[in-house]
């Protein structure tokens, strides 16, 4: 008998190119030792080139993968990508405000690599009041904590990764890919302070990037890694899915090497 792995749930959207969302979740999940469960947001068609369609499930479909799932695995740590509408992020936060997981990582996707937006404007406010709070990680990127304050982050980085832990996760994990320099800082904040993980950029562009750390992340503290311990290794581990990279269709951007 194998030894059991722990359940990760990610809540996300489909990527029919299978570089993103739902399928870079669940490559990652079974990549870093966990066993992958899903609630589909929503279906986009993509492909290296682009988003050309996005279809919204129905709520009650996405409330019925919740209760399929909830009602039968112990889940370690949920995960939530795509989420498109205000709707559909009241629900998510109302399900998980019920369920209560262990860990809850919170990715707030709000535009695809090609700029496709994927986050409805009227979704912000429910992001931001009924999402984020019950957050134990908040992963954005530069572009999206810029939205997610209202704001230009300007030169005191600091200062706004204290402005988003004021939104009320737990933890912020600031990524700082699309800032430029040879070299990417993220850093992540809690109420200890900040920690910031330097590593070279590589010259291209990685599809599905924060979807895959976000998923790296809540697949460790679903393995009983702390949170530091969590965003270490995450970035330790997609540093090495970008060296792994390849293009496998005629666009630029490059899947990541789970």
């Amino acid at each position: 008998m194998r030894t059991s792995k722990p359940n990760t749930l990610t809540i996300a959207g489909s990527d029919s190119g299978g570089g993103a969302g739902i399928q870079a979740d669940l490559k990652t999940f079974r990549a870093r030792g966990t066993h992958g469960l899903t609630a589909i947001t929503a279906v986009t068609s993509q492909n290296t080139r682009g988003v050309s369609a996005v279809h919204t499930l129905p709520l009650a479909h996405v409330r019925s993968q919740l209760d399929a799932v909830f009602d039968d695995f112990p889940i370690a740590a949920v995960k939530t990508g795509m989420l498109g509408s205000a709707a559909m992020t009241r629900l998510v936060a109302a399900e998980m405000r019920r369920r209560k997981p262990a860990w809850l990582v919170v990715d707030p996707v709000m535009l695809a690599t090609s700029g496709a937006r994927l986050l409805d404007e009227d979704a912000l406010d429910a992001l931001i009041g009924r999402l984020i709070p019950l957050a134990d990680v908040l992963t954005p990127n530069l572009p999206e904590a810029e939205t997610l304050l209202g704001r230009p982050l300007g030169r005191d980085i600091d200062a706004a990764g204290a402005d988003l832990l004021a939104l009320g996760a737990q933890g912020v994990l600031l990524k700082g890919g699309h800032a430029k320099g040879r070299e990417i800082v993220d850093r992540y904040y809690d109420a200890g302070g900040v920690i910031e993980i330097r590593h070279p950029r590589l010259p291209f562009e990685g599809h599905g990037s924060g979807c895959t750390l976000a998923s790296a992340v809540a697949a460790e503290l679903a393995k009983g890694k702390s949170p530091h311990a969590a965003v270490r290794i995450a970035v330790a581990w997609l540093d090495k899915a970008f060296q792994r990279a390849w293009r496998p269709g005629g666009g630029a951007a490059h899947v990541l090497g789970h």
